[in-house]
C-alpha cells in the first residue's frame, strides 16, 4: 500500500450557497408581512433601489412642479407651499399604513368602569390595584394577602370592592377561579339557586363528564330538571377576559393568491399589491455613467446595481412560483373548489413538485405562511396538502373530508341517541370509506367534538 502525498486534480459537482442564492430561498418562504419588512430594509440600504410610481404620480408630480415654479416666480413663501404640498398628499393618496387600529384591552374597558362606579377615594385605589392583578381570561391572579399587604387594608373592604368589580362587564371578571366566575354570572342571570350552586360547587367534573342522570339521582331532582340545570350552566363563559384584546388576538392575514371562477374556468392571481413595485433609480443610473473616473464610486455603484437586479429577479421569481404551485393546487383540487371540503383530496408536496417541475423543497417553501382567497374562503396553501385513505373505487379521500363528513354526521344526529364512534366508522363505510374507530376518534377530537356519551343530552 502506497502512503504518502501528492498533488490530483480531480472534477467534482457541488451546488454553493451564494448569497444570492440564499436570498432568493429567503424571500420565496416570506409571507407578505414578511416581504414588504425586507423591501424596506433594502430600499434603506440601497439607494439604487426606488418605489415604482405611476403615470398618474408622475402627471401629479409635474404639477406639482409647475405650480412651485410659478409659486418661485412670485416671491411666495416656499416653506408654506411645502406644508400644502405635504398635506396635499396625505388627501389624495389612502392606505391602510395611515389607520390605526384601536385596540380596547380587558384592562382599559375595566378601569373605564371603575372610574364611572360608586368606588371612590381609598376603594378606587384598591379596584386599580385590583384591575391590574386580572390576566387576559379574567380572573384576578394576585392573592388577596398581597392586596391587603399592599393596599393597607382589611380582608372585608378588599372583597366588598371585589363584589363591585364583579358587576362590571364581561360578567364574572375578577374571579378567583373558574366555580366563582360561573358563580357571578349564575347571580347576574338570575339562575342562581341551589342546584346551580351545588352543580357548580361540587359536581363541575361529573357536569364535564355528562354524568346527568347520576347527578339527578344524587340531587333528587328529574332527569329533565337536571338536564335543564345543565345547560344553563353550560352557557355561561369560563374565560370572560377573552372576549377582549390580547396578545392571543387572531391576527388578521393578507392572502397572497386569489382564486376566482371565471367562465367555468378557475383563474388564479397573485397579490402583488400588497408590496411597493421597485425599480432602478433613474438618477443612480446615470450617476453610474458619469462616475466611471471614480474608481470606488463605480466600483460601489455597480455592486449596489447587481445588488438591485438580483432582488428585482428574485421578487419576480417568487410571484412565479407562488403562481406556478397555486395553479397546480388549484387544479388538482378543483372538486373542492366545485362542491366544498367533503371533495378534498389527499395531496402530497411530490405531487405538486412533479407538476410544477421543482424541488419538494419549493413547493414547501412557496405554501409556508402564504394564504389563498377564494369563495370558499381565506385558506392557508398548507390547508390543501392532506393525508387521506383510498375509497372502495381506488380514489383518494383527504383527512379534511372525512372531518367535514364526520361533522355532516354528527350535526345530523339525534341528540339523545348520538352515534358511537363505532356507528360513524360504519356509516362511512357504507360510502366507500374504510376507516377504523380509532381514527374516527381521533378526527373527532381534532374536531372538538366530544365523545357520544357527553354529546347525549336527556
Amino acid at each position: 500500500m502506497k502512503l504518502g502525498y501528492e498533488l490530483t486534480i480531480e472534477q467534482t459537482q457541488k451546488l454553493t450557497m451564494t448569497p444570492e442564492l440564499i436570498q432568493a430561498i429567503q424571500i420565496l418562504q416570506y409571507n407578505n408581512q414578511e416581504l414588504n419588512e425586507y423591501i424596506e430594509n433594502e430600499l434603506l440600504e440601497n439607494p439604487v433601489l426606488e418605489v415604482e410610481r405611476s403615470e398618474e404620480d408622475d402627471a401629479k408630480r409635474i404639477d406639482i412642479d409647475e405650480l412651485r415654479d410659478k409659486i418661485v416666480e412670485s416671491n411666495y413663501d416656499l416653506d408654506s407651499f411645502r406644508s400644502w404640498e405635504q398635506n396635499s398628499s396625505d388627501r389624495d393618496e389612502y392606505s391602510f399604513e395611515q389607520y390605526v387600529a384601536f385596540k380596547y384591552s380587558l384592562i382599559e374597558h375595566l378601569l373605564t368602569q371603575l372610574h364611572f362606579s360608586d368606588l371612590k377615594g381609598k376603594d378606587a385605589e384598591i379596584g386599580r390595584y385590583i384591575i391590574e392583578g386580572i390576566d387576559d381570561n379574567g380572573y384576578l391572579v394576585v392573592p388577596t394577602e398581597e392586596i391587603i399587604v399592599n393596599m393597607e387594608t382589611d380582608a372585608e373592604t378588599v372583597e366588598r370592592v371585589l363584589d363591585v368589580i364583579h358587576t362590571f362587564d364581561p360578567v364574572g371578571v375578577g374571579a378567583r377561579n373558574l366555580q366563582e366566575c360561573l358563580l357571578v354570572q349564575l347571580k347576574n342571570n338570575g339562575h342562581l339557586n341551589e342546584l346551580t350552586s351545588w352543580i357548580v360547587r361540587e359536581k363541575l367534573t361529573d357536569l364535564a363528564g355528562n354524568r346527568i342522570t347520576q347527578l339527578a339521582r344524587e340531587a333528587g331532582v328529574s332527569v329533565q330538571e337536571m338536564s335543564e340545570a345543565a345547560e344553563i350552566i353550560k352557557a355561561l363563559e369560563p374565560k370572560p377576559g377573552r372576549l377582549y384584546d390580547s396578545d392571543l388576538t387572531v391576527k388578521y392575514v393578507i392572502p397572497d393568491v386569489y382564486v376566482e371562477k371565471v367562465g367555468g374556468e378557475y383563474v388564479v392571481t397573485v397579490n402583488d399589491s400588497s408590496s411597493p413595485h421597485l425599480m432602478i433609480s433613474s438618477y443612480y443610473s446615470k450617476l453610474s455613467g458619469e462616475a466611471r473616473s471614480n474608481g470606488e464610486l463605480n466600483k460601489y455603484l455597480n455592486d449596489r446595481f447587481n445588488s438591485a437586479m438580483w432582488l428585482l429577479k428574485s421578487i419576480e421569481q417568487r410571484k412565479r412560483t407562488i403562481y406556478n404551485v397555486a395553479s397546480a393546487i388549484v387544479s388538482y383540487q378543483k372538486d373542492f373548489f366545485d362542491h366544498g371540503e367533503r371533495y378534498l383530496k389527499p395531496l402530497t408536496l411530490k405531487q405538486i413538485a412533479e407538476k410544477v417541475g421543482v424541488h419538494e423543497s419549493t413547493v414547501s417553501r412557496s405554501i409556508n405562511g402564504k394564504y389563498m382567497q377564494s369563495a370558499m374562503g381565506v385558506l392557508e396553501l398548507k390547508y390543501f396538502f392532506t393525508s387521506g385513505v383510498v375509497n372502495d373505487d381506488g380514489t383518494g379521500v383527504s383527512s379534511n373530508s372525512i372531518k367535514s363528513m364526520i361533522r355532516e354526521i354528527v350535526d345530523g344526529e339525534n341528540p339523545n341517541k348520538p352515534y358511537s364512534d363505532l356507528k360513524i366508522a360504519n356509516m362511512l363505510g357504507t360510502e366507500g370509506i374504510e376507516i377504523s374507530r380509532r381514527t374516527v376518534a381521533k378526527y373527532r377530537e381534532d374536531l372538538g367534538i366530544l365523545s357520544s356519551s357527553r354529546r347525549r343530552k336527556f
